[in-house]
């Protein structure tokens, strides 16, 4: 087994100057996006659900139209099938605005952030944890995938 007591990579090592307050409010800033992430992953969600509900819609109004129900069908087809999910929006337009907006200012400011106080270095505050919680020289808990045994 390779000797670990090196620790993190590079990429994972708090640089010379940057406070412990720094680091976990970094943390603490990359937890939130992402959550941001998260949502944005749900969002998508939400939106391909959303058109495929509406697909879905169009093939009941054909059966219910095969099965004489010409009224509910036409109803269904002209008021609810392709109608907008917000006022003035489907769904592409929501993902897209969410994408062009907030998700795209969340990311820049994470990164400006993390470019001015820690060198552009992410997961500092995980890779501290996981020094504090492996088990150095034991199989599993390597630092690095360099530290593996060959």
């Amino acid at each position: 087994m390779t000797n670990d007591a090196q620790g993190p990579d590079e990429q994972h090592q708090v640089p010379e100057g940057v406070s412990d307050a720094t680091v976990e409010a970094l943390g603490t800033l990359s937890a939130a996006v992402e959550v941001i992430e998260h949502a944005r992953g749900l969002l998508y969600g939400f939106h391909r659900l959303t058109g495929m509900a509406d697909l879905n819609l169009g093939d009941a109004v054909e059966q219910l139209r095969g099965a004489g129900h010409i009224e509910l069908a036409d109803r269904i087809d002209t008021e609810l099938i392709g109608r907008n999910v917000i006022e003035g929006r489907w769904t592409f337009q929501i993902v897209e605005d969410y994408d062009d907006g907030y998700y795209a200012l969340a990311k820049e400011l994470e990164r400006t952030a993390r470019d001015d106080l820690a060198a552009g270095r992410r997961h500092l505050l995980e890779a501290g944890m996981k020094e504090d919680r492996r088990t150095g020289g034991r199989r599993h808990h390597e630092a690095t995938p360099a530290d593996l045994p060959d």
